[in-house]
């Protein structure tokens, strides 16, 4: 996730897609449980039936319009039985874009990486339960309480975000920017001991809040790294990868080159002009994909492919207080005020009371989803080439979309 990107998920961005579209239908600490074992069900065993497929719908829905600071979109949406993909045209080049175009897929990355940690501890290799800490002594400044290796993939470390408290760039130094690449060291330590500026502290005390961060999940690639002996590609490789046959899913590490066809991701420079940024840097955890590939990976996800049911559950479980209710989320509106990140991934309650779990994620030019009821009865992924700079906003296409799956053909 690039610098811009980053700066957007400390707002709390995961969610501004689907999420925008529902907010006010959740209400209070009850709507989502502990553990949403019901999720994608009105109640227990009784499987909520989307609408067939609405291909004029969701046609009209991916359509770029020019309030939407949109380049092009590509979409997947899927029921039992059932696929509709759709694509537009890129409004800088003219040119139709492929429907299983490559992109960037930024923070999706994340649940990639906490199926890793998860499986590794399925292994017995990493204890959830352990702190970063003892994982890894001398990482975290002493101001840092013990953070668990759960505090990082829930959300509820307390740590300061990437590059908190640096200048914001202007539009032109992050596209010149575009090409750098940094470890997860270098994230970590420039971060916590950045050079010039004080020295940031936490947040608040581990597990007693949720608050959307990216530095915890460096911290977690590091730590994949270091219990291993082997790089963040090579296990999300030979872990996800190559099990699943994702062959149109990558970890580029430092090659910034594209594969074709793909997305093309552009920016607006400070003169107002959208300049394509579609090769770029980052650091070791950036993915490329289809939305073919998500579609399995997600699909697999919910059909308990890639984990044992124990750890699996974690990725369902939101974090509780000490009275056995969701804790408060903090700093941003990625969540209705409690909780609804389960492990490396995020709970939303539609209208029609089903609950989606997924993830969106943001580089440079691109604003992505990958979403999907447990019972797989609805899932979709799309990525839109996001030309506005305001990575805060929701994304115009992502609620028509939505929208336009809950609407029954005519």
């Amino acid at each position: 996730m690039k610098p811009m990107a980053r700066r957007a998920a400390t707002l709390a961005l995961t969610c501004s897609a689907l999420a925008a579209v529902t907010i006010g239908v959740v209400g209070g600490g009850q709507a989502f449980a502990a553990s949403a074992t019901t999720a994608g069900t009105t109640t227990a065993g009784t499987t909520t039936a989307f609408p067939p497929l609405n291909r004029a719908a969701l046609q009209a829905a991916i359509q770029t319009r020019p309030t939407d600071g949109a380049a092009g979109a590509i979409v997947r949406v899927a029921e039992p039985g059932q696929l509709w993909q759709g694509a537009t045209t890129d409004s800088e080049t003219g040119r139709s874009i492929a429907p299983n175009a490559h992109f960037h897929i930024g923070s999706i990355s994340k649940t990639f990486e906490t199926v890793v940690i998860l499986q590794l501890a399925a292994e017995g290799r990493i204890d959830l339960d352990q702190t970063v800490q003892h994982y890894m002594p001398g990482l975290l400044p002493d101001t840092f309480a013990p953070i668990t290796v759960r505090n990082l993939i829930t959300f509820t470390s307390g740590l300061p975000d990437v590059d908190e408290g640096a200048p914001a760039l202007t539009a032109d130094q992050t596209i010149a920017d575009r090409y750098s690449y940094r470890t997860f060291d270098q994230i970590i330590q420039q971060t916590l001991r950045p050079t010039g500026r004080p020295w940031p502290g936490p947040h608040f005390a581990p597990g007693t809040e949720q608050e959307y961060n990216s530095l915890g999940f460096r911290i977690g690639g590091a730590l994949i790294e270091q219990i291993t002996g082997r790089s963040y590609r090579q296990e999300v490789t030979d872990r996800i990868l190559r099990p699943l046959h994702l062959t149109q899913t990558t970890v580029p590490e430092t090659d910034p080159v594209m594969p074709k066809p793909y997305l093309h991701g552009y920016m607006t420079d400070d003169e107002g002009t959208a300049v394509d940024v579609s090769e770029q840097g980052g650091d070791p955890s950036n993915m490329i994909s289809t939305p073919a590939d998500l579609d399995r990976f997600i699909s697999a996800l919910m059909q308990g492919r890639l984990l044992p049911p124990a750890q699996q559950n974690e990725m369902f479980t939101l974090p509780l207080n000490s009275q056995g209710q969701p804790v408060p989320f903090v700093g941003g509106t990625s969540c209705p005020q409690v909780a609804c990140f389960g492990a490396g991934l995020m709970s939303t309650r539609l209208p029609n009371g089903v609950v989606l779990w997924g993830k969106t994620g943001h580089d440079d030019g691109y604003a992505n989803g990958m979403f999907a009821t447990r019972d797989l009865s609805i899932r979709a992924v799309y990525s839109v080439s996001n030309l506005s700079l305001d990575f805060g906003a929701p994304t115009p296409l992502s609620n028509r979309l939505i929208a336009a799956v809950l609407t029954p053909a005519s």
